[in-house]
């Protein structure tokens, strides 16, 4: 183990606003070089974590003796796509991104590498690239485990599904146990839930806009940085909008609209997602939270708060971006640069830091 044997050091690549990292961190993990090319996402990671390691820069543009030597990397490049490629060649344009993760894990040599990325990954002819590298390529000296493990099976609020791949050359690593069920049993909690992690939270928001902050980093001017709740903040929908919300029980939908709050699309559509302008369940995990949380027709986006005898008791908007950041498991502390919709989009591209965590605290015994 590199320098300091109880805390192993950690790249993490394509790295968002530091949601992995923070798990990692959190499990006594030393992160020594972090690449994210977004600078908003960057600025997020270093105003919690320190400028001196943080890059913003395109992973392209590293050299190889730029690559420091780490016990440990993780991230996941973004897939480009679920359709078949028509190419498994690592030097396809369209696997560049893929390409240069490779090029790290060879010359920084971690003892095991990490990849998270969505559901169907295994499905993509990027995952299929990692096989064909692990099986007599760059990667031979790896021996890789895959699976789809669930957010809120590790303690995080959310039923977040997402693969997970685990390439390790200290002998082959399963994934971790689930430490949370939906029905809990001796050796697992009972699922955490949307109560657990915004029950505590103001039900209404004191401002709809971000306050009047600047920061520097990376050399320019960016909004930020933003702590707690002053992302807590609300939108301002139209009366028709807070008709509709009103109707929505937790739970339901639009498949709870009467027929004249519907769209002309919706009344249209009689079948489809039951999500579409959902309501959350206060002892439930939340569905998946993504980048645009604070549009209640992409999702389960509306706040749980709703009593059927009771409108008085009815919190008729969407969740806050401070919500939102707490169902993906951040801080409550966490500090946040950006505008509005760039900071959503770095909460809802995020790993969650719990799911995270498990994964960090399953690893760190198995380094020599």
């Amino acid at each position: 183990m590199s320098q300091v044997s109880d805390r192993p050091s950690m790249i993490d690549l394509f790295a968002g606003c530091g949601g992995m990292t923070v798990g990692f961190h959190n499990e006594g993990f030393r992160p020594i070089l972090a690449v994210e090319w977004d600078r908003a996402a960057a600025s997020t990671y270093a105003a919690n974590f320190g400028k001196e390691h943080t890059q913003c820069r395109d992973i392209e543009t590293f050299e190889d003796d730029e690559i420091p030597p780490a016990d440990v990397i993780i991230g996941g490049p973004p897939c480009q796509g679920f359709s078949n490629l028509g190419s498994k060649s690592v030097d396809d344009p369209r696997n560049k991104l893929w390409k240069e993760y490779l090029r790290f894990v060879t010359i920084a040599r971690p003892q095991v590498f990490v990849i998270e990325n969505v559901e169907r990954f295994s499905r993509t002819n990027e995952f299929q690239l990692l096989l064909d590298e692990a099986e007599h390529g760059i990667l031979k000296d790896y021996d890789l485990t895959h699976g789809v493990l669930l957010a809120a099976d590790y303690g995080v609020p959310q039923r977040r599904p997402r693969t997970i791949v685990i390439g390790s050359r200290v002998g082959e690593i399963p994934l971790p146990e689930p430490t949370h069920a939906k029905v809990p049993t001796a050796d697992r909690k009972p699922w955490r839930t949307v109560r657990d992690a915004i029950g505590w939270v103001d039900w209404y928001p004191t401002t709809t806009e971000l306050p009047e902050k600047h920061a520097t980093y990376f050399e320019r001017s960016i909004r930020g940085e933003f702590r707690g709740t002053e992302i807590h903040f609300g939108r301002q929908p139209t009366p028709m909008s807070l008709e509709r919300y009103d109707h929505v029980p937790p739970g339901g939908g639009r498949f709870n609209l009467p027929d004249h709050l519907l769209s002309r699309c919706w009344r249209e559509k009689k079948t489809g997602t039951t999500d579409v302008m959902g309501r959350m369940r206060w002892d439930a995990p939340s569905l998946t939270i993504r980048t645009e949380f604070f549009k209640p027709e992409k999702g389960q986006y509306l706040h749980p708060q709703w009593e059927p005898d009771r409108p008085d008791r009815r919190v008729n908007r969407v969740i806050t971006h401070y919500e939102a950041s707490l169902l993906q498991d951040f801080p409550k502390d966490y500090q946040w640069c950006g505008s509005k919709t760039e900071i959503a989009k770095q909460i809802g591209n995020a790993v969650p830091s719990g799911l995270a965590a498990a994964i960090a605290k399953h690893l760190k015994g198995r380094l020599s």
